[in-house]
């Protein structure tokens, strides 16, 4: 592997988690109900996909046009694990270690706010009720459930990844 894409990927990828780690301390310092606020998210996410195409555009403009499909997958997906391994700590330390009881309050928001969803959607009480049943039996911030959600969003990012990848690649000139 080019060491450009090991560089690039590993600092943009720490980078990208320190932003993060920024963020979710600015809301826990401020106010944890924007933990459950859908414009936090949107904002996270819209950052760290900036920060995918300042990555990519860097690393493109190192390859001077020979940058495959490949390379810049390669790229965005190493920025993305080393950016989630340091979130996912962070947040794991801060939801079971240093403020546990956060989590009761914000599993007691998005209870809340999902009963709303529900209900502007017209879901059936029973419905309404199975859901926040299965929501009370499990710890979405406990440890197992924080790594399975790094799953999932490793994988959402894969997919950005590959979308990014087939904009920054550059077509190889033709060769005799």
């Amino acid at each position: 592997m080019d060491e450009r894409i090991k560089k690039n990927g590993i600092t943009f990828g720490i980078l990208s988690g320190l932003f993060s780690v920024l963020m979710t301390t600015i809301i826990y310092v401020v106010n944890t109900n924007w933990f459950t606020s859908w414009w936090a998210g949107v904002f996270g996410f819209t950052v760290s996909i900036i920060i995918g195409i300042v990555l990519l555009s860097k690393t493109q403009k190192e390859f001077k046009g020979d940058y495959s499909f490949k390379s810049a997958f390669t790229t965005f997906f190493i920025c993305s694990l080393v950016s989630i391994f340091i979130a996912v700590i962070f947040n794991i330390i801060l939801f079971n270690f240093i403020d546990p009881e956060l989590k009761i309050t914000l599993k007691q928001n998005i209870m809340k706010m999902t009963v709303e969803t529900m209900q502007k959607f017209g879901a059936r009480s029973s419905d309404i009720n199975e859901a926040i049943k299965k929501m009370k039996e499990s710890d979405q911030f406990s440890v197992i459930e924080q790594l399975k959600g790094s799953i999932y969003t490793i994988i959402l990012y894969s997919i950005i990844g590959l979308i990014l990848a087939a904009f920054f690649k550059n077509k190889p000139a033709y060769k005799e």
